[in-house]
């Protein structure tokens, strides 16, 4: 990764304790409860399972993929399933994870699926929120960080499916995407 196209907005250090910090929240929360742990891919599978390994409750997994960018900095606003859940989640307490939330429209197009399949309750955990941007009534229970309105990289977000893996949430300066 070339350290002149970010900014480092959050480190290693500060996201692993935030990270500490949200599953004790969760365990907290859930106990005694038929958990699901659901991550929306590919972005949220880093802070998901840094999240579940501090997690100290029984708990089940399973991945959605949905896409609204393509390629763009910004959303469509079309929602497209590309994976289903494997397993049913009737009478389970789901626990969305996700990397960020921007605008909420693909999150409330999830929530609103997933409510229709019988859940027990379904609530939100984000790394990131760009309150500032939001155009649908989302609100996450749990949440990380609140963000300025940056093109965010690192630790599992991307731009054209480069910098997931480092290991820092950075702000991509426009320069790289604004070509």
């Amino acid at each position: 990764m070339n350290l002149n196209e970010v900014e480092i907005l959050y480190d290693q250090d500060l996201i692993k304790d935030k990270v500490r910090e949200l599953g004790k929240r969760i365990s907290a929360d859930y106990q005694g409860k038929d958990l699901l742990v659901l991550g929306i891919l590919k972005g949220a599978f880093v802070f998901m399972a840094d999240l579940v390994r501090e997690i100290d409750i029984p708990l089940e997994l399973d991945f959605m993929d949905v896409s609204s960018y393509g390629d763009s900095t910004v959303s469509s606003g079309d929602v497209r399933i590309v994976k289903d859940l494997d397993y049913s989640i009737r009478d389970k307490d789901v626990l969305i994870v996700e990397d960020i939330i921007d605008t909420g429209l693909t999150l409330k197009y999830i929530v609103d699926i997933l409510q229709q399949r019988g859940t027990s309750s379904i609530k939100i955990c984000a790394l990131l929120d760009k309150i500032s941007r939001r155009k649908a009534e989302i609100y996450p229970e749990y949440i990380g960080f609140t963000i300025p309105d940056e093109f965010i990289v690192g630790y599992g977000l991307d731009y054209r499916e480069n910098y997931r893996h480092y290991p820092a949430v950075c702000i991509l300066k426009p320069s790289v995407y604004k070509k």
